[in-house]
């Protein structure tokens, strides 16, 4: 923990302030938990517009009554926040209990009530940006890591096969909350067993079956295919969607491959970039989700032969 970080707590009146550091996650924060007042101290210095965006979502998001970690205080110039501490233990945790599917059908719950949430003023999930974070993949992933150049024939495939994956984001229900990265390490179970969100504030409006297939074909866990299957049927009746399985199965598979051919890109990057070679480890099983889907649709054979000759 750094001076000015030090002095900031001090003068919110916590002198010498007993600390330990967290595990940070994917971006540049640091995380320290308080033992007294018992609280997180989130260091966001090098990305100060975090946190007005974290205030702006959370109160977005109080709206529709989500548990989130309350906000004690503050330094927007700074980047500075002190956060309620909601203990140690993830949805990621709970992976290896018996409880783990009721756990999974609460976090379905929450993002009903999540996605109750207003959206208009957020950026659009449209697209352009769509389109950009699919490019990561063959640009970190196939490139770089892998070091693969990408042939005018396979560029002209993949082109084909993104505006293919666009159209069918983009033929579901819009304007919808999207909170972009609902899994197991971005949920946490407090004290009273409620599902609490984190890591909300880069929310945008977008795709309905988002944040659903973040949650369900998370990169870090593997579930069930019967059990994945009867929380996307709880979600549809939740939600009160009229729209045949086999549709709403489509959307999340294809919504689904967006996201995860980012991922690819995304983890590669991590590691080439910025020295966090973790993510690596995940790659695999996000290989698996987009290579699970391109042999479900014979439209997607040709994605999947380029990522299964590497």
């Amino acid at each position: 923990m750094h001076k000015e970080l030090t002095g900031w707590l001090e003068w919110l009146g916590i002198d010498n302030p007993k600390h330990e550091a967290l595990d940070g996650d994917a971006s540049a924060r640091g995380y320290y938990r308080l033992k007294k007042p018992e609280s997180i101290v989130m260091d966001a210095s090098y990305d100060k517009e975090l946190v007005p965006r974290h205030i702006g979502i959370a109160m977005l998001m109080q709206q529709s009554k989500v548990r989130l970690p309350q906000i004690k205080a503050f330094e927007q110039h700074k980047g500075f926040m002190l956060l309620e501490d909601v203990g140690n233990r993830h949805l990621f945790d709970t992976i290896k209990d018996e409880s783990v599917f009721a756990y999974y059908e609460k976090a379905v719950r929450e993002l009903v009530k999540i996605q109750q949430t207003p959206s208009q003023g957020l950026e659009p999930y449209d697209a352009m940006f769509l389109l950009e974070e699919m490019n990561l993949m063959p640009q970190w992933y196939l490139k770089e890591y892998l070091g693969r150049s990408v042939e005018c024939v396979e560029g002209r495939i993949l082109l084909g096969v993104f505006s293919l994956i666009l159209k069918e984001v983009l033929s579901q229900p819009q304007e919808i909350f999207v909170h972009r990265d609902y899994h197991s390490r971005n949920l946490m179970i407090d004290d009273k067993d409620n599902i609490v969100v984190i890591d909300f504030q880069d929310a945008k409006s977008g795709a309905l079956t988002y944040d659903l297939v973040s949650l369900l074909r998370d990169s870090y866990v593997e579930l069930d295919s019967e059990k994945m299957q009867r929380l996307v049927l709880l979600f549809k009746e939740l939600k009160g969607l009229e729209v045949e399985d086999e549709t709403l199965m489509r959307w999340f598979d294809f919504t689904g491959l967006q996201r995860h051919l980012k991922i690819l890109g995304i983890f590669a990057r991590l590691s080439i970039r910025d020295g966090k070679d973790g993510y690596l480890e995940d790659i695999p099983l996000t290989l698996k989700y987009v290579l699970d889907v391109c042999e479900k649709y014979p439209e997607l054979e040709e994605l999947g032969d380029i990522l299964k000759s590497v």
